[in-house]
């Protein structure tokens, strides 16, 4: 905010900085100049007293922005009352916004009739915001030289203040300037974008008072996105606990909040919310919009080792229980074991089905292909009739999470070593062929899941070494049917094979 000598060309001024304890040097960079009309530009007597706001350089009305209670302040001897004022203050248009600011329009832009006003004031309350008190101090009058000792005790400062070229930039000033005598913050300061539109101006006043008022308003109330831009555009120009709350609603210290908000969500999903579906679904679509690929791939990677652990357990416990009890006891804790394990199974193929989705399930595929303690555990359990009528969902779901896996690595969705593929489906391919074998009566949803399966080991095997192949291949009798058009899949595996085979020992005997 500029203050300068518009009184006339010859102006005299006289430089002074302006500081707030915790505020930007932007804002110090201002210049205060104390101005008159008389030839020597000193400070004068006060001649006469014209009433109400009036313009330097118009004629137009200006819009009144007086509220009631400034009304009944210039009433008895307030706000812009002439007749015991002894500041007269102009301002006008002069300058480019201290802030930054998203308005296209420039100063051209703004009503040309509210671009220069004068209005009546008094020191002694103008001195509530620090500029004006140095501004008015003796020591700035002496400096400067702009005081007459003309043995009147009346005098008149006459000061240009010269203020932003934004749309309504007068206006706030004059609101600000009511708000030093009424103190009616409250009412004033009754919206968003209200505070944002005075707070600049009390920043550069250095009205304490306001800016504290507009800074309440503003930590109480919601934002928009836009609103919330300005507000840090202008966190800076605060003291360090005046921005403290509002930073701490759109910042954090904690590098990983992010993630552990993230991985909070997928925990809530999967179980704490009653709508699970809807809750999953919405998690879902956090985690394809979040702006960190690796930052999800790490959140997903801890939700399933810890869910995959949990699986783990409980199935170890089910086949090698380790307590002592009557039978009733023994079985309600087998019982709680394969819920357990079903339950965080159901849990296993969500997880996976989003990692394969953003196409981070590498350490996933990495983590299913070296279980071969879960899997012998898990082959136990399913040898056990139990589970068929506790959890008869159970092989299903966790050959679902293997499915999900082995297509992704087929298709190259994942990138696995050799040894991976290898493991993946020397591990896995016991378990499948038992499901297949002894869980009667099939249902058409896990038949669908084993043929799956089948096709995709087959397809995952094509990849590996002849000698390796040839191992896995003879287990995969068990994919046979009577009907020999029936399966196709292990056909042409062992097609391919043994074509293969067939040319590596045709190029053998060509090279003897």
């Amino acid at each position: 905010m500029t203050v300068g000598g518009g009184g006339g060309a010859g102006g005299v001024t006289s430089g002074k900085k302006r500081h707030r304890v915790g505020s930007n040097s932007r804002l110090s960079s201002t210049i205060g100049i104390i101005d008159s009309s008389r030839p020597d530009n000193t400070l004068t007597e006060r001649s006469q007293k014209p009433s109400g706001i009036r313009r330097t350089s118009s004629h137009t009305v200006i819009p009144s922005f007086s509220t009631a209670a400034g009304a009944a302040a210039a009433a008895s001897g307030g706000f812009n009352d002439s007749s015991t004022a002894d500041v007269v203050l102009r301002l006008f248009v002069d300058q480019l916004p201290l802030f930054d600011t998203d308005d296209s329009e420039s100063i051209s832009a703004v009503d040309s009739d509210q671009s220069d006003v004068q209005i009546y004031l008094h020191s002694d309350i103008l001195r509530r915001c620090k500029y004006f008190a140095a501004l008015l101090s003796d020591r700035w009058q002496k400096e400067s030289n702009d005081v007459v000792d003309s043995g009147n005790s009346s005098r008149t400062f006459r000061l240009n203040l010269g203020v932003p070229s934004t749309p309504g930039s007068i206006d706030h000033h004059l609101t600000v300037l009511q708000l030093l005598y009424t103190n009616d913050f409250s009412t004033t300061i009754n919206t968003v974008s209200i505070a944002l539109c005075l707070l600049p101006v009390a920043l550069e006043l250095i009205f304490e008072d306001c800016i504290k008022a507009c800074v309440r308003f503003l930590e109480a109330v919601p934002w928009t996105e836009d609103e919330e831009r300005k507000i840090l555009n202008f966190a800076p120009f605060l003291g360090k606990e005046e921005s403290q709350e509002l930073l701490a609603r759109v910042s954090t210290d904690e590098n990983n909040s992010s993630e552990e908000m993230l991985h909070g969500l997928i925990l809530s999903a999967l179980h704490n919310h009653p709508n699970m579906a809807f809750a999953k679904a919405f998690v879902a679509k956090l985690l394809r919009d979040f702006s960190s690929k690796e930052a999800a791939k790490r959140v997903l990677d801890r939700a399933f080792m810890s869910s995959l652990k949990i699986v783990k357990e409980s199935l170890e416990d089910y086949s090698s229980p380790d307590f002592r009890g009557d039978h009733n006891e023994t079985e309600a804790i087998q019982r709680l074991n394969l819920h357990t394990a079903m339950t965080n199974g159901r849990h296993l193929l969500w997880l996976l089905e989003r990692m394969i989705e953003l196409r981070v399930a590498d350490a996933a595929v990495q983590e299913w292909s070296n279980q071969a303690s879960f899997t012998a555990d898990l082959l136990r359990a399913l040898r056990d009739d139990a589970w068929r009528n506790i959890v008869p969902g159970l092989p299903a779901v966790v050959l679902r999470c293997t499915c999900k896996l082995a297509n992704a690595v087929a298709a190259g969705t994942i990138l696995a070593t050799r040894q991976v593929r290898m493991k993946l489906v020397k591990d896995w391919l016991p378990v499948l062929i038992l499901c297949k074998d002894n869980v009667t009566p099939m249902m058409p949803s896990h038949k669908t899941v084993y043929v799956e399966l089948e096709d995709t080991f087959l397809r995952i095997i094509s990849t590996l070494t002849l000698p390796d192949a040839q191992l896995l291949l003879q287990q995969c009798l068990s994919f046979s049917t009577r009907n020999v058009d029936d399966c196709p899949h292990l056909v042409g595996a062992f097609t391919t094979w043994f074509r293969r085979a067939n040319r590596f020992h045709h190029v053998d005997n060509l090279d003897m």
